[in-house]
């Protein structure tokens, strides 16, 4: 999230946002809303036969993450359809701040899912299941408390708390972003990308290892497949993730580039459809048999 704080003296140094990226963005969130509306009433199909696994529950937490975060979509497409914002300055900053708190709510999980996973990989005791499934469901539990407390305070006290309301316009916060802010956004865009890189090397490698192992019939191993669907989150993290927040190092130094920094943000939003992992198996499975064959 770009954590903004109070600067009694700063100017608004953003106009609006141009007809060109509205188009942009009306679209990217259109793509987002339908599409990740039906891969996650999919998945919610699929997962009701599942066992309640700690990477299942971890899961579950994604999907309400997303779905929370898809409410607010049709708000957004609003807005860049008519170019007008007229639902008040409060509502405006709700639904601005969602796209954040999305993105890093869905970061925790890949990371959850990701660290599950190789932790399965290296100790394949089922003592270490039962612990993992206990704290899967201990640590979401924590999560959601401290994401339902804290985020209404800080978009009620900090978010947006130096923009001035405007009826006709929203989702322009960037000239409340002062040094404090600024250092906090450095710090948590280079521990994002730092972790999802060595989680998607580390990923990448065990993939790999399960592949060595059985090099003809991996496609038969359900170890292998779960640890592909991992590398699967894990590529979806880096492709939406980390773009947005390298950008983000050059946007916290030239704020007025804030129309093209909705443009990347809004990229982060394509991670709604990483649901369409679980649609995979089946066809995956019949391509490898029809491989093999050859």
């Amino acid at each position: 999230m770009i954590v903004s704080f109070h600067l009694p003296t700063s100017t608004n140094k953003t106009g609006p946002i141009e007809p060109e990226y509205h188009t942009l963005l009306m679209a990217i969130n259109c793509v987002v809303l339908v599409i990740g509306t039906i891969s996650l009433s999919l998945t919610m199909h699929i997962l009701n036969y599942s066992s309640t696994s700690s990477t299942s529950i971890a899961v579950l937490n994604l999907i309400f993450a997303h779905f929370i975060f898809l409410i607010t979509v049709p708000f957004r497409i609003y807005y860049y359809v008519t170019n007008t914002w007229t639902l008040g300055h409060s509502w405006c900053k709700v639904v601005s701040s969602m796209i954040h708190i999305h993105m890093y709510m869905s970061f925790i999980f890949y990371v959850i899912i990701l660290i599950t996973r190789l932790l399965a990989f290296y100790n394949k005791g089922g003592q270490l299941h039962c612990f993992q499934r206990i704290h899967a469901l201990l640590l979401s539990t924590v999560v959601w408390a401290v994401v339902l407390v804290m985020v209404p305070c800080i978009i009620h006290f900090y978010y947006g708390q130096n923009s001035t309301p405007n009826g006709s316009t929203c989702f322009k916060f960037g000239t409340s972003i002062g040094y404090a802010a600024k250092l906090i956004n450095y710090i948590i865009s280079i521990v994002i990308i730092v972790v999802a890189t060595v989680l998607t090397v580390l990923q990448a490698y065990v993939v790999w290892d399960l592949y060595k192992r059985h090099p003809m019939g991996c496609n038969l191993q359900q170890d292998f497949w779960a640890q592909l669907k991992s590398l699967f989150f894990a590529l979806i993290m880096v492709v939406s993730f980390i773009p947005y927040h390298i950008f983000r190092f050059y946007y916290l130094e030239n704020i007025d580039v804030q129309n093209l920094n909705e443009v990347f943000l809004s990229l982060t939003t394509f991670n709604c459809l990483d649901m369409l992992n679980f649609m995979g198996r089946r066809n995956w499975y019949i391509c490898g048999h029809i491989c093999i064959s050859w």
